[in-house]
């Protein structure tokens, strides 16, 4: 794995230098668009809306749409001075039980990994932290994006989740939540009954992605019967193209 980020956990007077790797990928069959007969890659170009002339990467700025329907336009310079004190920090806010953060705000995962100057100080807290059956609350910048995020031991690991801040949660709005719905205790009680014949201990490795296989299958198939075309020669490729 390659390390996303490099800075340190900030824990009071305590500094400890570690590296960042995220903690899971997605595995999905991805494709190209091409062209049906040939297999040759669809390509697209960056135009200008106004007139569908191509821009160059360099003149490419961000632009900020107002309610009028103009932009107002911010280069580079407009966000290198953006304060983001948490650069090059895991900066440690508080500690929480974990059944009080609520998974919703989960965002995305990475394992942490300690510089060899910061082995010891990173068991030290890792120890700590697991013994007290916590989570650390910290703020951390990654991307130029500042979030919110959790720290905790998972397999002798510190592994630090991304969360959604609080305005980026949507309240369920929902009509039926204004209704008065009668459940009978039969009704309930059939219902408990049905979940305690389903309950049993959560083992990830029980579960499959029975869509990819069947659809990676698909694709083996079609590559042993040679259903594939070759591109032009000129056609930068990083293999071959399923038709």
């Amino acid at each position: 794995m390659r390390p996303i980020w490099k800075g340190a956990i900030s824990f009071g007077l305590v500094t400890i230098p570690v590296k960042l790797y995220s903690a899971t990928e997605e595995k999905d069959v991805t494709f190209h668009q091409v062209r049906r007969s040939d297999g040759s890659r669809i390509k697209y170009k960056r135009v200008a809306a106004v007139d569908g002339e191509e821009v160059a990467y360099g003149d490419i700025a961000k632009g900020y749409e107002l309610p009028t329907g103009e932009t107002v336009v911010l280069t580079d310079d407009d966000f290198k001075d953006l304060p983001l004190t948490t650069s090059r920090a895991i900066d440690v806010l508080e500690f929480v039980p974990l059944e009080q953060v609520d998974p919703i705000y989960f965002a995305k995962s990475y394992y942490v990994e300690p510089d060899k100057a910061g082995v010891k100080p990173y068991v030290l807290l890792r120890d700590a932290l697991e013994r007290s059956g916590q989570v650390a609350v910290v703020k951390v910048a990654l991307r130029s994006r500042e979030s919110l995020a959790t720290l905790r031991v998972r397999g002798g690991v510190f592994v630090l989740e991304t969360m959604l801040w609080p305005d980026e949660v949507r309240a369920p709005e929902f009509d039926f939540l204004s209704e008065q719905v009668e459940v009978r205790p039969q009704e309930l009680a059939m219902a408990g009954s049905l979940i305690e014949t389903l309950t049993g201990d959560f083992d990830p490795g029980r579960y499959k992605d029975s869509y990819r296989e069947a659809l990676q299958a698909v694709i083996d198939a079609k590559i042993a019967g040679r259903e594939v075309v070759q591109p032009d020669a000129g056609q930068p490729t990083s293999g071959t193209v399923v038709d």
